[in-house]
């Protein structure tokens, strides 16, 4: 469950701009790299330079200069917060799965980051699309001997790759209903599969930074739908994610925008209407009025409660004690404050890698 204070999200985006410092030229990977030269290296870095960089890879790819990037983020400890730095994650998902020729070699050159902070690249090299991807996983696992427990629950499938996403577009019913009201768990023996949340939007808009391709936008279209979800304020948050970025980001990123139009042809009825209010919202630039709808929906679920306390205090099965508001609009807010960067994108598109600039 999202918990986000105003006061942490500001902290976050101060964070997260002051760890997005590449320099727009960066250096070649060396055969071998002092930590000297590392220390110096990473002096230079810009702000600009890493967001200019990462923007402008899907149209002059370099991914020889990758581990470079990795090295400095780490030294700028980018990657201390696994929250805020999905975008990172994808980046390098996107580069290493788009370069299987390569992925091998740009993996080991990673290796030498701080030993803390190589769970990035296990998690990478797992969401690259990689068909090979457990075979690289095991070439580099025993030069990570610290992170040999999360490789292993990837490649038992423990853990879930990009391929898992649980998209929740089922509309629940009332047995479902009541499970959410009252906070009641599900089959605990429920798939692997990852959550819909902002982070997860951050990590496909990396991917798509690195390769420029479809895919990950579909799956972000496929997060749509849960911009109408009036149950559960986590889907509600990484719905509205979805819309607002991809309106902000087809208004200054053409080929997204053609991208939209033509996906929206082949969708489901209630995706392909939240779709059309991202292409109108896109064309017409006026993402503003999208950030006030979303903000004003997940305000009325938090005051509220979920549609299924509205509607399920008819049910004569359930005794009107039961339903009453604290327990009810416990299972839906959970004491959460939400502030505007939870809504449009997640930990580190709303700190920072707003990234769609020409």
């Amino acid at each position: 469950m999202v918990r986000v204070s105003l006061r942490n999200v500001a902290a976050a985006v101060l964070a997260a701009l002051a760890i997005a410092a590449l320099a727009l030229a960066v250096p070649a990977p060396a055969a071998a790299e002092t930590p000297a030269r590392a220390a110096s290296a990473t002096a230079r870095l810009s702000t600009d330079g890493i967001l200019r960089w990462i923007n402008d890879y899907r149209h002059k790819p370099d991914p020889d200069r990758l581990p470079a990037l990795v090295r400095a983020l780490s030294a700028l400890q980018a990657f201390k917060d696994s929250e805020t730095c999905g975008a990172y994650i994808g980046f390098i998902a996107g580069v290493l799965g788009s370069n299987p020729g390569r992925a091998e070699r740009l993996a080991a050159e990673m290796l030498s980051i701080a030993p803390a902070d190589r769970w990035v690249l296990v998690r990478a090299i797992a969401y690259s699309g990689l068909p090979d991807w457990k075979d690289l996983l095991v070439s580099v696992g025993d030069r990570m001997p610290e992170r040999r427990e999360m490789i292993n629950r990837y490649l038992e499938g423990k853990l879930p790759t990009l391929d898992q996403i649980a998209y929740h577009t089922a509309k629940p019913g009332v047995l479902d209903k009541i499970k959410i009201a009252f906070r009641i768990k599900s089959d605990n023996n429920k798939e692997v599969a990852l959550e819909p949340t902002p982070q997860l939007i951050d990590v496909l808009w990396g991917y798509y930074l690195a390769t420029g391709a479809y895919k990950p936008v579909d799956k972000i279209i496929k997060l749509l739908p849960l911009a109408g979800d009036k149950d559960n304020v986590d889907n509600l948050t990484t719905g509205s994610a979805a819309k607002f970025t991809l309106a902000s980001n087809a208004v200054r990123d053409l080929n997204l925008l053609a991208m939209l139009k033509w996906s929206v042809k082949t969708q489901p009825k209630d995706t392909a209407k939240v779709l059309n209010d991202v292409i109108e919202t896109a064309e017409d630039v006026d993402t503003g009025r999208m950030r006030r709808e979303s903000l004003a929906a997940i305000e009325e679920l938090k005051q509220k409660g979920p549609n299924s306390k509205r509607e399920l205090t008819g049910v004569g099965q359930i005794g009107e004690g039961a339903l009453s508001m604290g327990c009810i609009v416990a299972a839906a807010t959970g004491q959460i404050e939400l502030g505007l960067p939870c809504v449009i994108g997640g930990a580190a598109y709303s700190a920072g890698l707003q990234y769609m600039s020409h």
